[in-house]
């Protein structure tokens, strides 16, 4: 079982590669924005279009048209034209690379598992899979709801290749028992709660970066990744699915926070005692705590609110790497 999941764990890297690839050909050459036209459309001049009672917009010949928000892929949109675009199926075929990569993942995880005759949450490597799994689980789940924002899956799959390699060529760990100190009956309900909101996190925060990056591209900035803005779906379609996710997430997020802290108090004889990982959780919980604050208060822009999402997620991100890497605490046990 275990070198079943270390052989999945290639394929599952090489099929998020892939659908990461096919999304990036999709933002390049799909039907609403090819290289060319993007090429054109900073050289033509710009014309104007107002409308009754809207604001001004600028706009130039052969610029990319804003996806629509009914969920019509770019198949779909150029089989209604009349002609059917020769990049049509690499949207398709990403969500499909995805589906496999999921799939692979999933059975990597389980398989880690009964190899180890535990749950698979016990060191760095174990935890970043499960993350990176029930992610890819939640992505395919919000993607089957929400077709409009099938865009996402860039930024998705750019996360879960990082993570993903990451465990695999630095973090892999054989597989063993659980140190003592983890053998409870509250190292599932903490770990699980944490997996499953830093999951959440995890996508939600991929969201407030499309968001940010189409906002960017509506409001003229064309340089790095703005250019390709006008491939993303609607703005507010993707910063409710961004609100709504951390929304979830944060309740479970704190769940976790207080079972870990039950859970120090029964093993090491306190609730809290300020170590990096308690340290840094909380920092976790109070930047999303600020973003969820101010989503909800009308005189903060979004993108502020979305930048303060970006922010919280870096803040995972050192809970879970730089933690474990730079700092010696309590709770090292990530066998890096």
């Amino acid at each position: 079982m275990a070198e079943l999941s270390d052989g999945l764990l290639v394929v599952t890297l090489l099929s998020y590669l892939a659908a990461m690839l096919l999304h990036a050909g999709e933002y390049a050459f799909g039907d609403r924005g090819r290289i060319a036209n993007a090429a054109a459309s900073l050289a033509a001049p710009a014309r104007e279009l107002v409308g009754a009672g809207a604001p001004v917009v600028t706009e130039a010949p052969h610029a990319y048209a804003a996806p629509s928000v009914t969920g019509t892929d770019d198949a779909a949109a150029g089989a209604a034209g009349g002609t059917r675009s020769r990049a049509g199926w690499l949207g398709p075929a990403a969500v499909a690379a995805t589906i496999l990569g999921a799939s692979a993942h999933v059975i990597t995880v389980v398989t880690r598992g009964i190899a180890a005759e535990r749950l698979p949450f016990g060191n760095m490597y174990e935890f970043v899979l499960s993350i990176t799994a029930l992610g890819s689980v939640i992505w395919l789940g919000t993607l089957y709801f929400q077709r409009q924002v099938r865009h996402l899956g860039l930024f998705v799959m750019l996360f879960e290749v990082l993570l993903v390699g990451v465990a695999g060529m630095v973090l892999y760990t054989p597989v063993g028992p659980l140190v003592p100190a983890l053998d409870s009956y509250w190292f599932g309900i903490h770990i699980g709660a944490v997996i499953t909101s830093s999951s959440l996190f995890m996508v939600a925060g991929a969201a407030s970066i499309m968001y940010l990056v189409r906002t960017g591209y509506d409001n003229g900035k064309r340089g790095f990744l703005y250019a390709f803005g006008g491939r993303l779906a609607n703005a507010e379609a993707v910063e409710r699915l961004s609100f709504r996710l951390h929304a979830f997430a944060f309740p479970i997020w704190t769940f976790g926070v207080t079972a870990g802290a039950i859970w120090a108090e029964v093993a090491w004889g306190r609730y809290w005692g300020w170590d990096p990982k308690e340290v840094w959780a909380f920092i976790s919980w109070v930047v999303y705590a600020g973003y969820l604050h101010a989503r909800a208060t009308p005189s903060i822009k979004r993108s502020t609110a979305a930048w303060i999402a970006v922010i919280g997620f870096l803040t995972m991100m050192m809970n879970l790497f730089g933690v474990n890497i730079f700092f010696t605490g309590l709770h090292s046990y990530g066998g890096v």
